[in-house]
């Protein structure tokens, strides 16, 4: 990036570039003399009553100098000295030109006359100066860009994201920068090889708008922040006292942090970072009783109750500020939170209390539906919450809020698989980070690889630093059309991937510890403990980098005419080769790669529109709107949920950076149903999600799983939340919707999903 800045500093003095940097004495030499002359030319000249029109259309008298200004730095960056000779000649030759023209002259004509005066003395020099036009050109151009995705934006609105309100002015402006900072990343950042391979569909670089300047997905270290104090927008914070308190600190610190990133952040185990502030309120409450006169078992049970309250109170706020405040960035942060392992008295009891807000929905009284977040994700271990176990009555209360508000998912520790594996052997846990992205491990003393067999992983205060996703079909066609070997065209693109990811790490190491402070400084990230004025590279070695895989549905039909549900044969091994790629990259770079089940929400759409452009429509390809997530089958299969847990396992260790597992329920709120789908996927190692449409009247409250018109009073006017990828949003509120056309014909044809 270094090179881009020099060129943009260069490119910017040049403009600035004054007369006296050309002539810093007076004139000696004839040439000299000459343009001084011309400079100081008498009124009469006709020379001096010409002038230039500006691109925006204003004029400016024609002057010689600026001529020269720009001839000498073009020369400059081509190592050319040009003589006193040539100057003169370039001056007398565009003076004799100008002249011809007439009074008034055009911007992009005096552009062509130097250029062709350049061509008769350095065509060097003249191909440089034409560079530096293009490039003022590309420029106008891009500008001109945003400035027709800023007008669709301010009048129709933007469904790329789902969590964006684009109804919003402040979601507006921000979409409206966005689109800016995605063409300087294009720019500046990427190569000609990596633009034409986006452009024409075969990788998609995910968040263009935010990665410049920040990180993505992140499991927030609160505990560590909350400790102690911390500092935060200039004003210390002391460590809560209170629970209730607490509850308003960790909001303040989510909001915050959480503007300063994209993608999802996620609070593990909130459960246990509660619990010793409801455990201080319960005593501060038990002491005022006590003082009052109760006895000590009516001090016991108010305070009690007090924390309880304190516990359900706390809960609905954060439902309130998290799906009502939206983020300096423009949307609603994509914030989870993780639960259900602790067995202390104010960890259950916390567990217990997010389950019940969340299950009993926000709104007035008669119309209440569930909120989207924060999204929580339920930490299944089956030593603690099996029959009879310790945490039994929290595994209960998940899935009665499940089955009512689809969340929670579920998060197996002890069944097959690399998170399970991770918790048996570590007790350490692999929260998922946002809808489905996962960490690879780090450990405390060997990094990538653990030093001995005392040395243990490090998942929370983690992050990620963006998502780049292969499109799988559209790399196979490519290879058939060229008569090409499919693996060596995958190679190709997966080196371009793995050349921005190493590009990615070393740019974002140049950044201080001053763009998330809370992060960075204040211990939200591991090894977070540095000076504002610090470089955040040492922390970079322990975050992960995603090879993002779609359509491996449509890959397999592309193949052979089969789906998934059909075969799947070859798409097993397409992921068995890019996970032994990966490998090889994270040996030879040292940097930890993850393979990552794609979420498509917008891209969905997007990378049909670029397969039809290259090659056409192609039956169960390219016939629907919409490609297949990840490596999930088909969603108009026609599969039991637990064939479809089946024959998804198959790539579930495959890509243990990024997937989740989730199947339609067509049941209707049928709780043992719910209940053996769920164990079935915990013994399978799932991270499962439970799918149904949830349907609200707004004007009755009457509510169903799907519906298009309440049966009860006839209105129109619902609240649908559908399952977007592995998270939720509405498919319609106020008439309308939050996703893209594709989304909604994918949810339209869901059988399976």
């Amino acid at each position: 990036m270094q090179n881009y800045s020099e060129q943009t500093d260069e490119k910017m003095s040049e403009m600035s570039h004054g007369v006296n940097s050309i002539f810093k004495k007076e004139a000696t030499s004839p040439i000299e003399g000459s343009i001084r002359n011309i400079i100081q030319m008498p009124k009469q000249n006709p020379l001096l009553e010409t002038y230039i029109i500006k691109k925006d259309g204003t004029k400016e008298e024609y002057n010689v100098k600026k001529v020269v200004a720009a001839v000498k730095k073009s020369a400059q960056r081509m190592m050319v000295n040009f003589s006193e000779e040539e100057i003169n000649k370039i001056c007398s030759l565009v003076d004799t030109k100008v002249q011809q023209i007439g009074k008034e002259i055009q911007i992009y004509d005096m552009h062509n006359i130097v250029e062709s005066v350049l061509e008769t003395v350095n065509p060097k020099v003249a191909q440089s100066y034409r560079n530096y036009r293009n490039y003022k050109q590309d420029f106008v151009s891009m500008l001109d860009k945003v400035y027709q995705e800023s007008q669709k934006i301010m009048y129709i609105g933007d469904k790329e994201n789902s969590n964006s309100d684009s109804t919003l002015v402040s979601t507006k402006r921000s979409l409206v920068f966005n689109q800016l900072n995605k063409e300087l990343y294009k720019k500046f950042f990427l190569t000609v090889e990596d633009l034409q391979a986006i452009r024409e569909g075969y990788i998609y670089i995910h968040d263009m708008s935010a990665r410049r300047d920040t990180m993505n997905c992140c499991l927030f270290d609160v505990a560590s922040v909350l400790k102690g104090g911390f500092e935060m927008g200039n004003l210390w914070y002391n460590e809560p006292k209170t629970l209730d308190v607490a509850f308003d600190v960790i909001g303040d610190i989510v909001m915050a942090a959480a503007s300063q990133q994209y993608g999802g952040f996620t609070v593990p185990e909130v459960d246990k970072i509660l619990a010793p502030y409801a455990e201080k309120t319960y005593k501060k409450e038990y002491e005022r009783y006590v003082s009052l006169g109760l006895s000590f078992e009516r001090a016991d049970e108010e305070a009690t109750k007090d924390v309880k309250n304190n516990f359900e109170q706390g809960f609905q706020g954060w439902e309130y500020k998290f799906n009502t405040v939206a983020s300096s960035r423009g949307d609603y942060p994509f914030i989870t939170v993780t639960t259900g392992l602790g067995t202390g008295k104010y960890e259950k009891m916390a567990s217990l209390a997010m389950l019940k807000i969340r299950q009993n929905g926000q709104g007035k009284k008669t119309c209440k539906k569930p909120v989207l977040f924060p999204k929580i994700v339920f930490l299944y271990d089956e030593e603690l919450h099996g029959e009879g176990k310790i945490n039994h009555d929290i595994f209960l209360a998940g899935i009665e809020c499940s089955k009512r508000a689809m969340y929670p998912d579920w998060l197996s520790l002890t069944g097959e698989g690399y998170v399970a594996s991770m918790y048996k052997k570590y007790k350490r846990v692999v929260s998922p980070m946002g809808c489905r992205a996962f960490l690879s491990p780090w450990y405390e003393r060997g990094g990538m690889n653990p030093a001995d067999e005392n040395d243990k992983p490090v998942f929370v205060g983690r992050f990620n630093i963006g998502a780049i996703s292969l499109h799988l079909p559209m790399i196979y066609a490519k290879a058939k059309k060229e008569s090409k070997n499919f693996y060596e065209v995958l190679d190709y693109y997966m080196e371009l991937i793995r050349k921005i990811h190493v590009r990615t790490y070393e740019y974002l190491g140049e950044m201080k510890a001053s763009i998330n402070p809370l992060a960075f400084c204040e211990g939200g990230f591991y090894g977070g403990h540095l000076n504002y004025n610090e470089k955040i590279k040492p922390i970079l070695k322990s975050a992960t980098a995603s090879f993002g895989i779609t359509a491996l549905n449509e890959l397999q039909e592309l193949h052979n005419g089969k789906s998934l549900v059909q075969d799947g044969e070859f798409a097993l091994e397409v992921m068995e080769y890019i996970n032994k790629k990966i490998q090889e990259f994270k040996a030879q770079d040292g940097w930890l790669y993850a393979i990552y089940g794609t979420p498509a929400e917008s891209l969905c759409g997007l990378q049909i529109e670029q397969f039809r452009k290259k090659y056409g429509i192609v039956e169960n390809v390219s016939d629907r709107g919409y490609i297949s997530n990840s490596f999930h089958c088909h969603v108009s299969e026609k599969i039991t949920p637990i064939e479809k847990q089946d024959l998804e396992k198959r790539f579930w260790d495959l890509l243990n950076g990024g997937k989740i597992q989730y199947v339609k329920y067509p049941i209707s709120y049928n709780t043992k149903a719910i209940e053996t789908l769920v164990k079935r996927a915990m013994k399978m190692g799932f991270y499962e999600g439970v799918n149904l449409s949830l349907a609200y009247c707004d004007d009755c409250g009457h509510q169903e799983l799907a519906m298009d018109v309440c049966p009860k009073c006839g209105s129109r006017n619902l609240t649908k939340i559908d399952r977007m990828n592995g998270y939720l949003s509405y498919s319609r509120v106020k008439g309308d919707t939050r996703l893209n056309d594709a989304k909604m014909e994918e949810i339209k044809d869901r059988v399976s999903m």
